[in-house]
């Protein structure tokens, strides 16, 4: 590829970033828009920690032979590893500077940014509703189930889960399956678990020290991100497989449950917007309402571009 291509790739993956940092927002989605999605779960597919294990020999041998050299970078190719890596270079570059946006508007515009984020929720589960078949029992069970679940982890006990490295590995895992689904967002499920402003928090924290020259705050506050990060990677191996199988094996079940989740996680962002808000009035509902509102157009809007969002 020449490094035309790999920019585009580049930008493609700070495009996917900027949408995964948001709740409500899909990276899937933009893989989708922009044409690398087939490429995108073809690499994860691809991705076989035992054929990287057998690489080690190769590529710590000294010195290192050219068929050495060979068999590392043709192993690599197959599985797709430098896509993966420029655009995994891309999307990080981008939930680091959102994430730190996103976090200045908690701090100073809790109501009106929790109030967009409802607005993309919404509109998601709009968009996707007519991909919904809920013409068997089992499919409407399936549906209650993932709204009543959804609907009692986004309630006030969410806030009572710990802060330690095991909760920050799992959300890690579960986020991550989301962000590789086209209108399903990863944020939502850290929102819905009371941990977004907590990862937000720990990024911005992080970038922070690190350009104060602080190295033990930077520390303190990577360790989160380095946790969440392990979590993902396994989360990609593993789950998020399991979330693909279950796609393609009982397709209109799965992608009812995944709807009806992200409509019961409504909750959350109403909750938080209105937790320090002392008296609803005209004005408070304003306030809710127009955020919300430019959240629905933006969806809308990827949707149209994108043609739709198809989950097959």
């Amino acid at each position: 590829m020449s490094v035309r291509e790999w920019l585009g790739v580049y930008l493609r993956g700070a495009a996917m970033g900027a949408a995964d940092a948001v709740p409500g927002v899909s990276g899937g989605t933009i893989a989708l828009i922009t044409g690398i999605y087939g490429r995108l779960v073809t690499a994860i597919a691809s991705l076989d920690p035992r054929a990287a294990l057998a690489l080690v020999g190769p590529a710590v041998r000294s010195p290192l032979d050219a068929d050495a050299r060979a068999t590392v970078r043709d192993e690599l190719v197959r599985m797709d590893v430098p896509f993966l890596v420029v655009l995994g270079v891309g999307l990080l570059s981008a939930v680091i500077t959102v994430a730190n946006l996103v976090q200045y508007f908690l701090d100073t515009h809790p109501v009106a940014t929790y109030a967009f984020f409802f607005g993309l929720v919404l509109a998601s589960v709009l968009v996707l509703a007519g991909e919904v078949n809920l013409g068997t029992p089992r499919r409407v069970a399936v549906a209650v189930g993932g709204f009543a679940l959804a609907f009692l982890a986004s309630g006030p006990a969410q806030s009572q889960l710990p802060t330690n490295p095991l909760v920050t590995f799992l959300v890690g895992a579960l986020a991550i399956c989301a962000m590789v689904l086209p209108g399903v967002s990863g944020s939502l499920i850290l929102l819905t678990l009371g941990q977004y402003d907590r990862m937000t928090g720990a990024v911005h924290g992080t970038t922070a020290a690190v350009l104060a020259g602080d190295v033990g705050a930077a520390s303190a506050a990577g360790a989160t991100l380095v946790v969440f990060s392990l979590g993902a990677f396994v989360g990609l191996l593993t789950f998020a497989r399991v979330v693909a199988w279950a796609l393609e094996q009982y397709h209109a079940a799965t992608l009812t449950f995944l709807v009806a989740l992200m409509a019961g996680a409504l909750r959350a962002p109403i909750r938080l917007s209105l937790a320090d808000v002392g008296t609803l009035d005209a004005g408070v509902a304003l306030a809710f309402l127009l955020p919300a509102l430019v959240g629905v157009v933006l969806i809308v809007a990827l949707e149209r571009v994108g043609g739709g969002v198809v989950l097959d």
